[in-house]
């Protein structure tokens, strides 16, 4: 009696939660993020075709099949390593707002990266994972965070890998994100900034990092305010994120402990004191902004502790 061949079983379906993420945080430039609570879920199974259904925030980006961010990059990374493409289903639900430096570019890239390493058989670690993803992304800051989830400070070595600390800070740390309707570039955002810095901003900015760390470590709000101060990039996007210098000015709301562009803008991330009061905050807030003729839409987030890596429907290799 002859046994029959087994067919080769494709891969089970795979459910990624990938968190948004709030990059820079004032001086720390392309070196530290945020993992918020607001989410971009892929649910991705097998497929005769390529197609998605999506919901959400910018539903009508997400669920783009031609030119889909996810699907891009999930193409790339197997074809870069000679692997078959599977055509998948996508199932997405989406939190994060697209193109306001909330990391979405991101969590995208690495939504791709992780279903190319699940259905594409990879063995790839953590770090592989996100130094891929940071390569595409030209800074590893957002990726690693959104993977690794808390705070993540990171640097990319000269061979490509991520090298990565992850923090869970001490205590907490209600946040609003102020998102305008206007989405701006990276590359816009990028252009603004000089090519040289003094000495002088260079160490100021050092220092401020070094005291946002220990903020974060040690549970200490009353040292976020002056260790948010930066001299490398918000004094010049100040000028394409109008709602930065308009925060900054908001010194008669006594529950915000200090204001920082979100990324590369141009939302803004407003930390509170953990006994804020977030409706009569959000009022004094939106009626600073009506006063500059500016608005924008104020999320209530906090930061979140899992990133993708940590994910129930992710598989870490």
């Amino acid at each position: 009696m002859t046994s029959r061949p087994r067919k080769n079983r494709l891969p089970q379906a795979i459910d990624l939660v990938l968190p948004a993420t709030s990059a820079n945080l004032g001086p720390a430039f392309d070196a530290a993020a945020l993992a918020l609570e607001l989410f971009l879920k892929v649910r991705a199974r097998s497929s005769q075709e390529f197609s998605v259904v999506a919901h959400g925030r910018d539903r009508d980006i997400c669920g783009r099949v031609q030119d889909h961010l996810i699907l891009t990059t999930y193409r790339e990374v197997l074809q870069a390593e000679g692997k078959t493409i599977q055509p998948l289903t996508l199932r997405i639900d989406n939190q994060v707002p697209i193109g306001k430096g909330c990391g979405s570019s991101a969590s995208a890239r690495l939504a791709g990266i992780a279903l190319a390493v699940h259905f594409g058989g990879l063995d790839w670690t953590d770090s592989r994972i996100v130094g891929e993803a940071s390569r595409r992304e030209h800074h590893p800051d957002n990726a690693a965070a959104c993977w690794m989830g808390g705070l993540a400070v990171a640097r990319i070595s000269d061979r490509g890998q991520a090298q990565i600390a992850r923090i869970v800070p001490t205590g907490k740390w209600p946040l609003l994100l102020a998102v305008p309707k206007e989405s701006l570039s990276t590359e816009k955002a990028r252009s603004v900034l000089p090519l040289d810095y003094s000495r002088a901003d260079t160490v100021t900015n050092i220092q401020n990092s070094m005291l946002l760390l220990a903020a974060f470590v040690q549970g200490r709000p009353d040292l976020l305010a002056s260790s948010l101060e930066d001299r490398i990039h918000q004094p010049y996007r100040a000028t394409v994120c109008p709602l930065l210098p308009a925060l900054q000015k908001l010194d008669s709301c006594s529950a915000i402990l200090g204001v920082a562009l979100s990324g590369a803008g141009p939302s803004v991330l407003i930390f509170l004191k953990p006994e804020a009061k977030l409706a009569r905050t959000r009022l004094q807030i939106a009626a600073h902004l009506r006063a500059h003729c500016l608005s924008a839409e104020l999320i209530a987030t906090r930061i979140s502790s899992a990133g993708a890596g940590q994910g129930s429907g992710w598989k870490k290799r």
